[in-house]
């Protein structure tokens, strides 16, 4: 399934989890169901907005875009995240006034079983999403995919929360629970914001897929024929880059130096599935300077 499918499926599944725990909050009047409701308005939006920007980012280079669109995911992930705290300072500004006007919790009982119930199709997609994010890299589908998982765990908390109003009758549980779950919920979205941040000021790929990159550039590298130095890699969406230097003797013929940097860049395409690889060839005794001093040399 596409990731585009796996976000048309979270927007279907919001507007079903937006109903039942609507009818949760009806039926028993309280803040904290209340507040698990406006976190999933808060997941309807995000995913239609996801939806929109991986579409964007899936678009060819044009004219006025040659590097691609990828970076159009990192902005569904910051409008997530903002979203999320719009939403906890909503679910802070009414468990406020419900702590300070406590009111009497009804027919408790029905509506527990449909919050667990919406939280249990939030929690299956939000698995299956997560494991498609990463297979695919998908920066907009992770940033769905944690923030139904955020949805889950605030369920689970309201659901107990509320076991524990019905078994002591003490109401200012339900409005302490809704604040907690906002602190949560806030959590989460900073973490989104952050990602999203890092993604559009091109943040060098993560340690694991750093290694791979090395352990290539290592299988080539010779003492006295090949080296390579001023390795630099970011992330754009689904798509990753590194741009280094190959240097070699300076007799070698361009035919003979091309045929091996193609071989370079094949290896680190298979090695790291999407990567992209820019190499500049130089001779041995040839060095480039840039004004950062940084570089790692293999």
């Amino acid at each position: 399934m596409r990731v585009a499918a796996y976000l048309q499926l979270s927007v279907a599944v919001a507007l079903a989890t937006i109903a039942l725990k609507t009818g949760a909050w009806w039926l028993t009047g309280s803040v904290g169901l209340l507040s698990d409701a406006m976190e999933s308005v808060v997941n309807l939006a995000g995913a239609m907005f996801a939806l929109a920007m991986v579409t964007v980012a899936a678009r060819p280079p044009d004219e006025d875009h040659p590097f691609g669109h990828h970076k159009a995911e990192y902005f569904s992930s910051g409008f997530e995240g903002v979203l999320i705290f719009a939403a906890a300072l909503a679910i802070i500004w009414a468990a406020v006034d419900r702590l300070l006007v406590p009111q009497p919790l009804e027919r408790l009982s029905l509506g527990l079983v449909l919050s667990v119930l919406a939280s249990a199709l939030n929690g299956a997609l939000a698995w299956a999403m997560l494991k498609k994010a990463r297979q695919a890299r998908s920066a907009a589908l992770e940033g769905d995919a944690r923030h139904l998982f955020t949805d889950v765990w605030t369920s689970v908390g309201v659901v107990v929360g509320l076991a524990a109003v019905a078994a002591t009758g003490w109401l200012w549980l339900d409005p302490v629970i809704a604040i907690a779950v906002a602190a949560n919920v806030a959590r989460e979205g900073y973490g989104l914001v952050r990602r999203a941040a890092d993604g559009l000021m091109d943040r060098a790929v993560d340690a694991r897929t750093q290694q791979q990159i090395d352990e290539v550039l290592q299988g080539f590298a010779h003492p006295t024929t090949l080296r390579f130095d001023h390795v630099n890699t970011r992330r754009a969406g689904q798509r990753m880059f590194v741009d280094l230097h190959m240097h070699m003797p300076p007799n070698w013929s361009l035919q003979r130096a091309a045929a091996l940097r193609a071989s370079v860049e094949q290896a680190l395409m298979a090695a790291v599935p999407g990567l992209r690889a820019t190499i500049q060839l130089l001779p041995m005794d040839v060095e480039a300077r840039f004004d950062d001093p940084a570089e790692t040399v293999l």
